[in-house]
Parts: structure tokens; sequence; C-alpha cells
């Protein structure tokens, strides 16, 4: 058997938070996680355009917090907010409870987002466009807004081809292995008229050094990718490039020096 770990799920407690924050009895505990099921299938459904990220639900005694990461948050809110009123009052039909609140967070960056990347690339493989060129447009916008490596891997009919085959495609670097480091993982299908495409991203945002924060509503700190983009450019890149090289091998000049000296 294949001893493959989800990235998400291996870093869990680590560098990341749980989608769901709540505690329950044995004889809740299943109902409520049934019920957390039914409430993001529902959603990913309901909202089908939305750019949903990821959907973490909260529970307190009563009161049922549901947060939508989300790139597109204009299409969720609706003019007015009347369309999170509709889905409130269809969560709690669905849930049974009367406490239901709503929150929408947006996602700044979605290029670096594993779920759109992938829901992205399968929305392009539907609409025919080719699967090689949908994977190299994510991997250079997700690589142009500072993800450190990107994993594109697609399996299906390729191409309408007769017969199933696996192509992975990737740049820079993705440690898997490397808890620090901050991986976002998706797995999504498209469904193409002649069956579905498996689609699997995995995005390597950086190293986090420091305590991270485990809620996973948290935004920004030190999982902005662009921060720890721009710090590499403005100090360390000079340190790691030439100059280190140089000291090592003893400095172009000083190097020659040596050498003419020996000739003389």
């Amino acid at each position: 058997m294949g001893q493959k770990a989800n990235p998400i799920g291996n870093r869990l407690g680590i560098i990341r938070g749980w989608d769901s924050n709540w505690y329950a009895s044995k004889k809740d505990y299943a109902n409520k996680l049934i019920e957390d099921n039914k409430i993001r299938t529902y959603l990913n459904a309901r909202i089908n355009k939305g750019g949903i990220s990821k959907i973490v639900i909260e529970r307190t005694l009563n009161k049922l917090i549901v947060t939508i990461h989300t790139s597109k948050p204009g299409i969720i809110i609706g003019k007015g907010g009347g369309e999170v009123d509709r889905i409130k009052e269809e969560l709690k039909k669905l849930t049974g409870k009367e406490d239901v609140q709503i929150n929408i967070l947006e996602i700044r960056r979605p290029e670096v987002d594993a779920t759109i990347v992938a829901d992205t690339i399968a929305r392009q493989i539907e609409n025919r466009i080719n699967y090689k060129r949908a994977v190299k447009m994510a991997i250079a916008s997700a690589l142009r807004m500072g993800a450190e490596g990107i994993k594109v891997k697609v399996s299906g009919r390729l191409g309408g081809a007769e017969i199933a085959r696996t192509e992975e495609i990737k740049q820079g670097r993705t440690p898997l292995h490397t808890f620090r480091m901050d991986i976002d993982y998706a797995n999504l299908f498209a469904l193409t008229v002649y069956g579905k495409i498996g689609i699997k991203v995995w995005i390597c945002k950086g190293e986090v050094l420091t305590k991270r924060d485990l809620n996973p509503n948290f935004i920004g700190g030190k999982s902005d990718v662009s921060d720890r983009k721009d710090r590499r450019e403005d100090g360390g890149g000079e340190r790691r490039g030439g100059d280190r090289r140089d000291d090592r091998r003893g400095g172009g000049q000083g190097g020659g020096q040596r050498r003419d000296s020996r000739k003389g």
C-alpha cells in the first residue's frame, strides 16, 4: 500500500489549524461530523462559481459560525447582502439550528491558493482548453505571486486519449517531508465529456520559522508570501548570492593575485 500522507493533515497542530473547531461528547461527535460534511457539500454546490477555498466551521453552545474563504466575496454577498441572508436561512433549515452566523473572508492572492488554482485548471479543462497550457499558466502565475514552488499532477483521459495516463509538471521546490514548510494541497477533478480528469496541486509558500497562530481564519503575518519575497529580494538575496561565493573562493581579485604570485 502507498504510504503517502495528505500534506495538510500532516501539518495539523504544527503550522496549520483545523477547519472544524468544536468539541463534542462521544454520542454527539458523529452527528456533528456528518453535519459539517453536509454544510460543506451544500455550500460548494450552492456557490458553484464563488471561488471557495475552504469553509471553516466553529460551534459554541447553541451557535454555529461558518466562515467562507473566497476569492470572489461579491458573488457570495450579493446585492445589499441579500444572497448571504438567503444562504443563512437555508443553513438554518439544513442544520435545524436557529443561531447561524456566516462570515466571509476574502483571499487576497488566489494564485497561491491550491484549491482555487486546481478549480481554475479544472474549469479550463472542462472548457476544452489544452491541459498543458492551463497547468503552465497556473504555475507561472503562482511563481509570479511569490510561491517558492508548485507541483501539478493531472491524470485521466488527457486530451480525450483512449488510454488514461498521469502527467506531472513542477517548478521550484515542494519539500513534502519538511513540516515547517507551508505547503497547500488540493485534490479536485474536472468533469469532461470523455470522463473525469483528476487534478492535484501542491503549492509551497515558504518556511514558517516562528510559532504560528493555528486559527484557520488567521490571515497575514508569516503566511504572507509576498512579504517573504520582498525580504528575500531586499536583504537576503545579496548575501546568498555573489558575495558569499566570492568569500568562499577567495574573491575574484584575491584569487587572481595568488595565481600571479605563483607564476612569479
